[in-house]
């Protein structure tokens, strides 16, 4: 993978670098100390195509994220994980479709991640080069707008979670732990407020726990030390979700409903 780092700070970049070598030694690594840089690189006909940018945001001139943008406009551009001191641009960032968003030090563990999202999310074709990129760097609205996603903060970095992905939402104590078929993760959400955002998407089960209508699978008989009561099964999850006895019909009724 060829991988271009896009930062002001020769410090950072250098950090960067061996982070990279860490990850895998096989990786080709250019740099650029600013946006104008990187542009050009880009623009150079090689027989290396740039795969992937690691991108800061704050830069002198064009920043991070004004790159991005002339980048989306592009037919074939390189994939983007933002790399960055700043957590408060993360939601600009997913909805520019960055493969990821890392915040500075960066973990290895947490780019390791970063770059096995990027080469899944690579084109199945051999990398192209762009075409010649526009001066104006205002963002295009051709490109299409990522699914509904919940947007999780960690100490690492911030990461987008599709919905469809997301099997559950419970409430425990003051967070809400969100389940998908891989990992959990927690958010600080109230879940009245996540049930109302997206009623379309999930389904009170408890008066603690939203499930997602398209996992829906079977109501079970659920036997445990407090009695018997329901339970719902998941696509995906071995372990059925505990449903309230006044929820009982409305999950039927979304069974029947094939949703």
């Amino acid at each position: 993978m060829h991988i271009l780092i896009v930062d002001d700070e020769a410090l950072a970049r250098s950090r960067l670098r061996r982070l990279l070598a860490d990850c895998d030694p096989g990786h080709q690594i250019s740099e650029a100390a600013h946006a104008a840089d990187a542009l050009a690189q880009l623009q150079q006909p090689t027989a290396w195509p740039v795969d992937l940018l690691l991108l800061d945001i704050h830069m002198p001139g064009m920043d991070g994220l004004a790159l991005a943008h002339a980048l989306r406009r592009q037919p074939v551009a390189p994939a983007i994980i933002f790399v960055t001191a700043h957590a408060g641009h993360a939601l600009d960032a997913f909805e520019l479709d960055a493969v990821d968003y890392l915040t500075k030090p960066v973990r290895l563990e947490r780019l390791q991640q970063a770059l096995s999202k990027a080469r899944r999310n690579a084109p199945a074709g051999p990398a192209s080069q762009p075409a010649p990129l526009a001066a104006a760097v205002a963002p295009s609205g051709s490109a299409p707008a990522p699914g509904p996603a919940l947007l999780i903060h960690e100490r690492s970095g911030s990461e987008r979670v599709p919905l469809a992905e997301v099997l559950y939402l419970r409430a425990e104590l003051k967070y809400v732990t969100v389940r998908t078929a891989t990992r959990s993760y927690i958010i600080d959400d109230a879940l009245a407020d996540l049930e109302a955002r997206y009623s379309g998407q999930f389904l009170r089960v408890h008066r603690n726990t939203l499930v997602a209508r398209h996992a829906l699978r079977a109501l079970v008989r659920d036997v445990s030390p407090e009695g018997e009561g329901w339970a719902v099964r998941l696509q995906g999850l071995t372990q059925p979700v505990p449903v309230s006895r006044r929820q009982v019909a409305a999950v039927r009724e979304a069974l029947a409903a094939g949703q």
